[in-house]
């Protein structure tokens, strides 16, 4: 089994969804963990959801002899890479960066654009940025994204002193 596929099947089986992970220098896996789009409700993924899925995700790769030397579990962060296209449709109304793989004909050829995510028609992503002349729209598919990420919103307005 792939340690793609053995990593994935062991957090979704816990109740997670893989967002992304990637191996590093000296052996070094790391994971990045959130709550599926259905229990979003939850709110932010927790160090004691990390350290489950650690703890889990440990003990799988061991009795799999995977070779690698240390695992790192974590939320995405605020800026959340986009890498599925159903992340398109969960997080359709927020700010994100568009990075192409390939400049896109008819967008003052382009390859990096901000904007609002749209609801994704078929294979179709949309987002919609400012313009040279004002709102235009991008239409795009998951083969042409290089890297897409959310752009972070904070609010310090609703702190409590």
């Amino acid at each position: 089994m792939r340690l793609l596929d053995l990593i994935e099947k062991t957090v979704v089986g816990m109740g997670y969804e893989l967002v992304d992970f990637e191996q590093a220098a000296h052996g070094l896996l790391r994971v990045y963990i959130d709550f599926p789009s259905e229990q979003a409700d939850k709110g932010s993924i927790t160090v004691d959801d990390c350290e489950k899925v650690s703890h889990q995700l440990s003990h799988v790769l061991t009795v799999e002899n995977a070779n690698y030397e240390r695992l790192e579990i974590s939320s995405p962060g605020l800026d959340r890479p986009l890498k599925k296209a159903a992340d398109y449709a969960r997080f359709a109304g927020q700010e994100a960066v568009v990075k192409l793989r390939m400049p896109m004909p008819g967008a003052a050829n382009r390859k990096s654009f901000q904007g609002i995510l749209q609801e994704p028609e078929g294979d179709t992503l949309k987002l919609e940025f400012e313009g040279k002349e004002g709102p235009a729209m991008l239409e795009f598919t998951l083969a042409d994204v290089d890297k897409a990420r959310l752009v972070p919103k904070v609010d310090f307005r609703s702190r409590k002193a």
